[in-house]
């Protein structure tokens, strides 16, 4: 799985304006980036319930090989298909609220703006539901392999260049999670807030539009 996807992801996105956004532009524009960002959700929910699915397939594989503490292997495939399961939650709610590409535009703002609200929340928590599940999945089938070494191989795991790294890989991996995870904060302060910023705008302007003409 690729930890910096979603933070790619809201970069093919054309950088928002945010609440100074010209509302004219806003409105030429509405219907073409609503569309890019479905279906741009839509890629990003098929790969990673598709990569949960390839990294489940290969733990298993590892499980039925492995001798002693298999248990510990097949519990990650629970993590990373739990993982995966929460993108097929994303494309089930999705087709849910799904609107008619003949619903008024207003209908539409409201549905965009609610879409996007729920897409901060996953970005913003995506350390619980995402990496610390991956991660543990990691260090169970690690700790796995770890115990059905043999005599020879724990003492290689003595050799200092071996410690050494052991050690780096370790940190390495901690920091591209770290790394990973604000990259995606930094997502949802650069992308998401901003566009949230455009549409509530366009709102407004619809809703008075509306108050006036009554």
């Amino acid at each position: 799985m690729n930890w910096n996807e979603w933070e790619v992801i809201w970069k093919r996105q054309e950088l928002p304006v945010g609440k100074n956004a010209d509302v004219a532009t806003l409105m030429a524009s509405y219907e073409t980036k609503r569309r890019k960002q479905a279906r741009t959700l839509w890629i990003r929910d098929i790969t990673e319930a598709a990569a949960s699915v390839f990294v489940a397939i290969a733990f298993s594989a590892i499980a039925i090989n492995t001798q002693r503490a298999a248990w510990l292997i097949w519990l990650a495939v629970v993590l990373v298909l739990g993982v995966g399961a929460m993108f097929v939650r994303e494309r089930l709610r999705a087709k849910r609220v799904r609107l008619d590409t003949s619903a008024p535009l207003t209908a539409k703002l409201e549905a965009n703006i609610a879409e996007l609200r729920h897409q901060r929340r996953l970005l913003l928590n995506i350390g619980l539901w995402y990496f610390a599940p991956i991660a543990a999945a990691m260090l169970l089938v690690v700790t796995a392999m770890a115990l059905n070494v043999s005599a020879t191989s724990v003492q290689m795991l003595k050799h200092p260049f071996v410690l050494c790294f052991l050690i780096a890989y370790v940190l390495l991996s901690g920091g591209l999670i770290v790394g990973a995870w604000l990259l995606n904060r930094r997502a949802v302060r650069k992308q998401i807030e901003p566009r949230l910023e455009e549409l509530e705008k366009l709102q407004h302007y619809m809703l008075n539009s509306q108050d006036s003409a009554s």
